[in-house]
């Protein structure tokens, strides 16, 4: 917006930028509060080139080798950055497997190139978008109608392999067999793309993003929470916003965009009149999971652990149906480590290790208790002493828990959720909730819940697309 010649302040709740991508610094740990995969880095590219500017120019980025490591109940397994190992581990393990990936590559990056280009820069404003002639003639190849389990297991057998091409859809937002097979994108941006860390820490790429924002002129103003969004004959007037010490101040608007979670914004800082959305259209919408974190700090080094960890030693199924059917608590649940001070010296105090757990978790649970997050955290860190076969729980000297009600008071977080809106082919598209307001013509919608969908590439996508919504609609 503010390249686009629009006098341009930000009203941030928090004292610093970056909202669910902050960093958290405690006894010498600097923790990465919730985003921590790079994938997709063409995406980052895309956006900073659209100022002139490359990502060297605020971070610099490592490609992990190996990707990642996986446990399963028989031991680990390290997916190696390389495409030809990649292929030899496959094979290893299924005869015919090294293969049989190039095939599923060869439609993925289709779908990764189409996808993203056709699909995903889209406002979701009118079916009329998608009257194009490369998408109309690539429709079924874009697999939209197929779910993903279908899909995985037209080329793969081995329950193994089938998981490793299945996980990345689950925080997309339902199970393997309720998403559809466009999605297998992400496994072309997990094995293609590569996965990346930026020097410092993900909290670079905000960093990066603040200071190219500010480069433009744009103002923050922190520690100012949104309480209401005036509306004078529908139009967005004005935006009142508390700070910490309870003083109000008021903002003149020409046009409003909501980077917070959409349902707060609609449900609290709206006149009812002015809504978009029903309660019972926000209570019928299928959730992304939600999270219980840890940030964890250690008086010494884990031998041999990778920066990320996938523990896969228990059911993938079971957990699955717990986050997306019964939506209970899980009773024995996969969950991922990542140790940024593997690559990173800098994220803990020398000889020390940064850990970051996340066990993902059904919305809109209750009971989201200290003696509930404590008996999960005692069942992980058990069964990464035994696979690690060294102890870590004697060695803690920092640990934080953030989960279902933080989520709920940081960021008001519909149902306490961490990613947003599932992908389901439901709520995809046009069927998401509008990144235009329905009832009021200057509000505007960005992030997570809207267009084009969780993670940090899209909420990145998301923001370019509305913005150029506005720019269309008042320029």
């Amino acid at each position: 917006m503010a390249k686009a010649g629009w006098k341009v302040t930000v009203l941030e709740k928090h004292a610093i930028p970056g909202g669910r991508a902050r960093y958290l610094k405690a006894e010498g740990f600097t923790f990465d509060m919730g985003p921590s995969w790079y994938w997709m880095p063409d995406v980052f590219e895309r956006y900073f080139d659209r100022f002139g500017k490359k990502v060297s120019d605020y971070y610099r980025l490592t490609r992990l080798d190996p990707s990642y490591r996986v446990y399963y109940p028989d031991g680990p397994m390290d997916i190696p950055a390389d495409l030809t190992k990649l292929k030899q581990l496959f094979e290893s393990i299924e005869p015919g497997a090294g293969e049989q990936l190039d095939k599923f590559l060869t439609e993925a990056a289709y779908k990764y190139e189409v996808g993203i280009k056709k699909l995903v820069f889209k406002p979701g404003q009118s079916l009329t978008e998608f009257l194009d002639l490369d998408l109309a003639k690539g429709l079924l190849k874009l697999d939209v109608f197929r779910s993903m389990k279908v899909h995985v297991a037209k080329y793969f057998k081995h329950p193994k392999l089938v998981e490793l091409m299945e996980f990345p859809v689950l925080f997309l937002g339902a199970l393997p067999e309720k998403t559809p097979a466009l999605y297998s994108l992400m496994n072309y941006a997990d094995i293609k793309g590569g996965t990346w860390f930026p020097k410092g820490g993900m909290y670079q790429i905000v960093q990066g993003m603040y200071d190219l924002a500010v480069e433009l002129g744009v103002q923050f103003r922190f520690e100012q929470e949104v309480t209401e969004i005036v509306i004078e004959n529908g139009t967005a007037r004005s935006i009142k916003a508390t700070n910490p010490q309870g003083v109000t101040t008021t903002y003149e608007a020409d046009v409003v965009i909501g980077g917070a979670d959409y349902h707060h914004i609609e449900t609290q800082l709206l006149p009812n009149q002015y809504r978009s959305y029903s309660d019972q259209y926000w209570d019928k919408r299928v959730m992304a999971p939600g999270c219980i974190l840890y940030y964890v700090g250690l008086n010494k080094k884990i031998k041999g652990i990778q920066h990320h960890t996938l523990f896969f030693d228990t059911s993938f199924a079971v957990h699955g149906n717990e986050i997306y059917h019964t939506k209970v608590w899980p009773t024995d649940p996969l969950f991922y480590v990542s140790a940024t001070s593997v690559t990173d010296p800098l994220a803990a105090p020398e000889g020390c290790e940064n850990l970051f757990l996340l066990i993902p978790v059904a919305t809109g649970l209750e009971n989201d208790t200290e003696a509930l997050r404590d008996k999960y955290f005692d069942q992980i860190v058990s069964r990464m002493e035994k696979h690690f076969g060294q102890s870590i729980k004697e060695a803690i000297i920092y640990k934080k828990s953030f989960a279902h009600s933080d989520f709920i008071s940081e960021y008001h977080a519909f149902k306490g959720n961490a990613y947003g809106l599932a992908n389901t082919l439901l709520q995809t598209a046009v069927l998401k909730p509008s990144c235009r307001s329905r009832k009021v013509n200057n509000l505007f919608f960005t992030g997570q819940l809207t267009v084009p969908g969780p993670g940090v590439p899209p909420s990145l996508i998301s923001g370019e697309v509305v913005a150029g919504e506005v720019v269309k609609a008042f320029s």
